[in-house]
């Protein structure tokens, strides 16, 4: 089976292609091909509360051609969800008529908690040890969401307004990280032993950047290692010299602090890093609603 997703990010607009294949009971997910346009919503969306004819122009003309690419790949299924920047655009309603006008894709605008689900619906938790405590986090450019885990059961889950790119416009008050510090310590103090589980295009290159393997636990100090090394140069090395981005080497450092801080506050020492995101979480969605369709035939 082959599905598609489309993420469309306070940052950027992704396009994932995956194949599923059953095979003695178990599910492989195999990813073919991804795309990434860096449109950046959330410049417009969090200080304007509107997307500019510029940005909506791009993203029209994004999703057109990933709906070309749609159609060449062939999917059984595809869904396309927009987050934060569009949650919070006086005109997204406008811009989602004129994407379906243009390109007869759907894009539906989910709230945090819906966000955490799909990120959840990746089951990374129950792959390490599915009786134990472990906390999602969700670095976006608009939102961190956190999720915590116990025993392969939600506790308890919250989307918080700190993203990368809303913290490079300095739209996020101190209220919303005493916020997060609250709602960690409250929820995690009755639970030892937990293990993050860190998910985002960011944490993906600050393992990468750590020179820890794929599959390994990266720890606080790993890091802030990291976080030295990234702040010890300026924009403009971090591209020429670190070899990031344009898009990448900005937003990397907010993102660091949102994890430095969850981990702190919820006193974790490890954090797992899956690379994986909202899109294939999406994926799972898709393969469990055909799995039901095909139980239900």
């Amino acid at each position: 089976m082959k599905f598609a997703a489309i993420d469309v990010g306070s940052n950027a607009v992704r396009l994932l292609f995956t194949q599923v294949f059953e095979n003695k009971g178990e599910i492989f997910f195999k990813k073919d091909s991804l795309f990434r346009v860096p449109i950046r919503l959330g410049e417009d969306s969090f200080v304007n509360h509107r997307i500019s004819d510029k940005k909506a122009d791009s993203l029209i003309k994004t999703m057109m051609a990933f709906k070309y690419l749609i159609e060449a790949y062939g999917p059984l299924d595809y869904m396309a969800v927009a987050t934060a920047a569009m949650r919070e655009a006086e005109n997204s309603q406008e811009i989602i008529r004129a994407i379906y006008k243009e390109s007869g894709l759907d894009l539906e605008i989910i709230d945090g908690q819906r966000e955490a689900e799909i990120i959840y619906s990746n089951h990374v938790a129950e792959q390490l040890d599915n009786k134990g405590n472990y906390l999602y986090i969700d670095v976006g450019g608009g939102s961190t969401e956190i999720t915590l885990i116990s025993d392969s059961v939600i506790v308890d889950s919250y989307s918080f307004k700190l993203g990368t790119v809303r913290l490079l416009e300095k739209q996020v008050p101190k209220t919303e990280w005493q916020k997060m510090k609250n709602w960690l310590k409250e929820n995690t103090s009755d639970y030892p032993s937990i293990k993050g589980i860190g998910t985002g295009g960011n944490i993906n290159k600050i393992l990468k950047m750590s020179l820890i393997k794929d599959g390994e636990f990266i720890n606080y100090k790993d890091i802030k290692r990291v976080s030295d090394l990234v702040n010890s140069y300026s924009y403009e090395d971090r591209i020429s010299e670190l070899n990031l981005r344009p898009d990448r080497a900005d937003v990397i450092v907010p993102a660091i602090k949102i994890f430095m801080k969850a981990l702190k506050w919820a006193d974790i020492n490890e954090l797992y890093v899956p690379s994986i995101g909202i899109a294939d979480g999406i994926i799972h969605v898709l393969h469990e609603k055909h799995k039901l369709l095909k139980l239900e035939a």
